[in-house]
């Protein structure tokens, strides 16, 4: 089987290696807590994304007013 991610060109052994070391280095206790805080940050950040999508939007419609 020769399955490769599309990013990184990463396969299914290396993928496997990483998450051993982060098992080894963080611990099973601490793996949740460090995925909370990612999805947290990315939750921040698709946030600040859309903020940004909605001020150009009104930026727009203001101009076209105009």
């Amino acid at each position: 089987m020769n399955t490769t991610l599309l990013f990184l060109g990463l396969g299914m052994q290396e993928i496997l290696l990483i998450a051993l070391v982060v098992l080894l280095f963080f611990g099973g206790k601490k793996i949740p807590e460090l995925m909370k805080g990612l999805g947290k940050g990315v939750k921040s950040f698709k946030d600040g994304m859309n903020g940004l999508e909605e001020e150009k939007k009104e930026e727009t419609k203001k101009e076209d007013k105009q």
